[in-house]
């Protein structure tokens, strides 16, 4: 059995030296700039954004005029048989023309008001929208990088207490084998020691799928290799529910988005009642007309040429006066909309301020949860020191030596997902006051 466990610590003392390089260490800082350069769904809401951005302007809002320019050649010939004096005879016309036409709304009952107003609206919300986007995937990416250190913590959990069970096992094999322990004994140590190393195994499993769940939010291979930081901090929450509240409504995303659809809302209201008031609008064309006729009558003895130029300028009043209350059913529509959206814009207040109050009480909860935890930590560490002395006295048996081990192995467990879950709901508290730090 001695040169079993010598070769054991001579193939860990090989392996440690041949160890492979280790992998790139990966901050929660650089894995949230990975994933806003990678991100899909980051780039897909910020060419969203840009979209919106680009109709934010005067000509979109029928503010400017329009100028439409034709030009035009054409050449015919004819074949003439006729007895009349007048006639040309057989002929070949060269014709070139070139128009441009100017119109311009001057008054429209403020509708192209209203329409500029709607833009700027809807470049504002596509910017909080995208912010929206962004925030939830940096949320999902501290998530997950948080969910990659918790795993492997638990990892840690799972191997010291496959080692300490493989120590017992060993001993109690070296004990058998001189006749000093029972073959009980030896049985409970093996089945403990298949019990750790069957978790052990479950666990590696789930930091493997951890680390390609963030890999897959970062845009990566799910395969990339990396290391994560051992610990993450859990910042304090020093405000009151009154200051965090003002914070929220200066700054979380789905409230600014709900006002700015409130006044996109509001601007559609105008833009439909615009139909009811006269259009002015302005009128302009100019035109230039060239035509070169040539004929084969002996009596012509020069091209002939006609040039036009034509100027025009008007204004024109026009109202619709009937329609089929058409117009009549947008306004009501219109309005309709626009007192959804006021409902809308109460209710994601009132549904923030609820998120708030849990949020803030989630987060203290966890806190005091992790505190607790922290204890029943330090004393099933202290049960199960003292209960290895007198298993080595033999005053203690091996169950109740399994039983402090597996304490403190829930209990260290339970404080690792304590302090997950206490850090999970800050972050959710930082995304509803809007402090989720972006560079957009």
């Amino acid at each position: 059995m001695l040169h079993r466990v010598f070769l054991a610590l001579f193939l860990l003392l090989v392996l440690t030296s041949a160890k492979a390089p280790a992998a790139p260490l990966l901050t929660v800082e650089e894995a949230i700039r990975i994933g806003l350069k990678s991100n899909y769904a980051i780039q897909i809401a910020r060419n969203s954004a840009e979209s919106a951005l680009k109709q934010r302007t005067l000509g979109t809002a029928e503010f400017l005029p329009t100028l439409d320019a034709n030009g035009n050649y054409g050449l015919t010939s004819e074949d003439v048989e006729s007895n009349s004096p007048f006639s040309f005879g057989n002929t070949d016309a060269e014709n070139w023309s070139a128009s441009a036409e100017l119109r311009w709304t001057l008054f429209d009952g403020f509708r192209m008001f209203a329409e500029k107003g709607r833009y700027d609206n809807l470049a504002r919300l596509g910017q909080v929208q995208a912010r929206q986007t962004i925030e939830n995937s940096v949320v999902s990416i501290m998530r997950a990088y948080f969910n990659v250190v918790q795993q492997e913590q638990l990892l840690q959990v799972a191997t010291r207490s496959r080692d300490v069970s493989q120590t017992r096992l060993e001993k109690e094999e070296i004990r058998n084998e001189l006749g000093g322990a029972s073959s009980t004994d030896l049985l409970n140590a093996r089945v403990a020691f298949n019990a750790d190393e069957a978790a052990l195994l479950t666990q590696q499993l789930q930091v493997t799928v951890a680390r390609e769940d963030l890999n897959t939010l970062l845009g990566r291979s799910p395969a990339e290799e990396f290391e994560v930081s051992p610990e993450f901090d859990i910042p304090d929450l020093d405000d009151s529910i009154d200051r965090i509240l003002t914070r929220a409504e200066q700054r979380n995303a789905a409230l600014l988005a709900a006002e700015h659809q409130k006044e996109i809302a509001d601007r559609q209201v105008t833009s439909a009642r615009s139909r009811f008031i006269p259009k002015l609008s302005l009128n302009a064309s100019a035109s230039y007309a060239d035509r070169t006729v040539a004929s084969d009558r002996q009596d012509f003895t020069d091209d002939i040429t006609t040039q036009t130029t034509t100027l025009g300028a008007g204004l024109q009043l026009s109202l619709n006066v009937f329609n089929g209350f058409r117009d009549r059913v947008a306004v009501q529509q219109a309005q309709i909309e626009a007192n959804n959206s006021h409902l809308a814009l109460r209710d994601t207040r009132n549904q923030l301020t609820g998120q708030i109050s849990q949020a803030v009480k989630t987060f203290r909860q966890r806190m005091d949860l992790v505190e607790l935890e922290r204890q029943n930590v330090e004393a099933a560490q202290q049960n199960l020191e003292l209960m290895q002395d007198r298993y080595r006295l033999g005053s203690a048996t091996s169950l109740e030596f399994r039983d402090a081990q597996v304490s403190l192995n829930r209990a260290r467990n339970t404080l690792i997902i304590a302090r997950y879950q206490a850090r999970i709901a800050r972050l959710e508290l930082d995304r509803l006051t809007g402090n989720i730090r972006i560079d957009f």
